[in-house]
């Protein structure tokens, strides 16, 4: 199959870019997806919270009031979870794992069905080289906007370029990555990507 291949001017080139149907060709499987886009956002998460216990709040054992005669429901500790200033009941701790166990075969068929969607909705385009002469914001918009897109634009090269990257820092819409750490969540999450013909080779070397 081939892939839409554009200009410096944001036009279709006369001939398309030749991937192969392994990556770019696949049918959309919506649970496998799922799996993979929750389990990478699970797994960047960090156990930072700590909440109190009913063991560690300061309290005294003391009984609020009689166990009988009150007419009230009958009441322990202040530590309760029920109280004002009492213990959670099943507290965060530090030590939470919430990293999800995803096998690289099923990663790279969900990597694989996301970018083959991306096609099938023309949401992906490829051009020969994507570059910039100055680290300035403003000539990376003009670029941007050059090509003829106004959304998020997901950029995919093939190595690091700095001015690319020092760049597109201020841009809380445009987002550059080398390909080899091209996430489901990025792809997922922008509107457009473009890639360089290099980005879209090593994509297909490391999902082959």
């Amino acid at each position: 199959m081939k892939l839409k291949l554009i200009d410096n001017n944001g036009k279709a080139a006369k001939s398309g870019l030749e991937v192969s149907d392994l990556t770019f060709g696949r049918e959309f499987n919506e649970s496998l997806v799922h799996q993979v886009v929750v389990a990478y956002m699970a797994n960047a998460r960090t156990a930072t919270r700590a909440q109190l216990g009913r063991g560690n709040v300061s309290h005294t054992t003391h009984k609020p009031w009689n166990q009988k005669g009150t007419g009230r429901a009958r009441s322990g500790m202040s530590s309760s979870p029920i109280w004002r200033g009492g213990g959670r009941a099943f507290p965060n701790s530090p030590d939470e794992n919430f990293s999800h166990k995803v096998n690289r075969k099923v990663y790279r068929a969900g990597m694989r069905s996301i970018l083959s969607e991306l096609v099938r909705q023309d949401r992906l385009n490829v051009i020969e080289e994507f570059s910039i002469d100055t680290p300035k914001t403003k000539s990376l918009v003009e670029k941007i906007k050059g090509l003829g897109y106004a959304e998020g634009l997901l950029v995919l090269v093939d190595g690091f370029n700095e001015n690319l990257y020092l760049s597109s820092r201020n841009l809380p819409n445009v987002l550059v990555v080398e390909a080899q750490y091209a996430d489901p969540v990025s792809l997922v999450r922008f509107p457009n990507v473009i890639a360089t013909t290099a980005a879209v080779k090593r994509l297909e070397e490391m999902l082959a």
